[in-house]
């Protein structure tokens, strides 16, 4: 074909296109997007290197790189993301599945549960993947946002955790019932006045509600700590995930609630991640 591109000239001319758009590590994008144009797993991008691109694979590699240039998260573009060994679908109505949240999955698994209530679950990776880990046990994942919700469930049936999964619009405990012996959340926790300081993926192209409270960061651990009481069982665990300056404001919340054994896990960078309590 006539003027066709390798596909080794398609990525280079990809990587310079996306690092002269600010994208960080350009060369994987690129890499990671031209097999998802290919219909290919990224480990087998060498393989068709030295090949021309086929003018269906050249055009949808042109438009998933101009979107990108702007952008638009590599995860949207693929419409899923990893996160504990599983991937997820998601979309511009949820949070992005994020490593350091697998610090909340980890510190969850450390004692058994037959009973989660995820607040705020947005695309269900807390939920699934502790149903997922934890076989015998049921759980409840509530968002405000209907998109989620619905994200959410799509998961939930992906990963067949949807008989033991219960998914509801709710503000916070609004529609919840019932008690839970683990209380999981990663809630809106980005001051307003740091949300400038946040990358273009992150800041235009995820729910400003599912990182801000619109105030100082800690709006939705006061109503956690105000709530949870009723909703755990004696002994039950809550865990949170946290901004890494949070770690004591949240603790002290959550010991004015009257909850017990709180401790902070930090992240594999080190940073304050989860802080963790239980009830008396």
């Amino acid at each position: 074909m006539t003027g066709a591109q390798t596909a080794a000239q398609a990525m280079v001319a990809a990587t310079a296109r996306l690092r002269a758009a600010g994208v960080p590590d350009p060369a994987r994008d690129a890499r990671v997007l031209l097999a998802h144009a290919a219909r290919i797993e990224a480990s087998r991008v060498t393989l068709i290197a030295p090949e021309d691109l086929e003018s269906d694979i050249a055009e949808r590699y042109e438009q998933l790189i101009a979107l990108r240039a702007i952008r638009v998260p590599v995860s949207h573009l693929l419409g899923e993301r990893e996160f504990y060994g599983r991937r997820f679908k998601v979309s511009g109505d949820v949070l992005d599945p994020r490593p350091e949240t697998e610090c909340l999955i980890e510190a969850a698994l450390a004692a058994p549960f037959q009973r989660v209530l995820d607040l705020g679950t947005g695309s269900g990776c807390i939920l699934v993947t502790l149903l997922g880990e934890q076989r015998d046990a049921t759980g409840l994942g509530v968002d405000l946002s209907e998109a989620a919700c619905l994200q959410a469930s799509a998961n939930a049936v992906l990963h067949r955790v949807e008989p033991r999964a219960d998914i509801r619009q709710s503000d916070w405990f609004q529609n919840v019932d019932g008690q839970f012996d683990l209380i999981v959340s990663n809630p809106p926790y980005i001051a307003l006045n740091e949300m400038p300081g946040l990358s273009a993926e992150v800041r235009i192209h995820e729910p400003e509600m599912a990182l801000t409270d619109g105030g100082d960061g800690l709006g939705a651990y006061r109503r956690i700590a105000a709530n949870v009481g009723h909703y755990l069982t004696p002994g039950g665990r809550v865990l949170v995930e946290i901004g890494p300056t949070q770690a004591a404001a949240v603790a002290a919340l959550f010991e004015l609630a009257g909850l017990r054994q709180i401790r902070v896990v930090q992240d594999l960078d080190g940073r304050d991640r989860v802080v963790c309590a239980q009830s008396a």
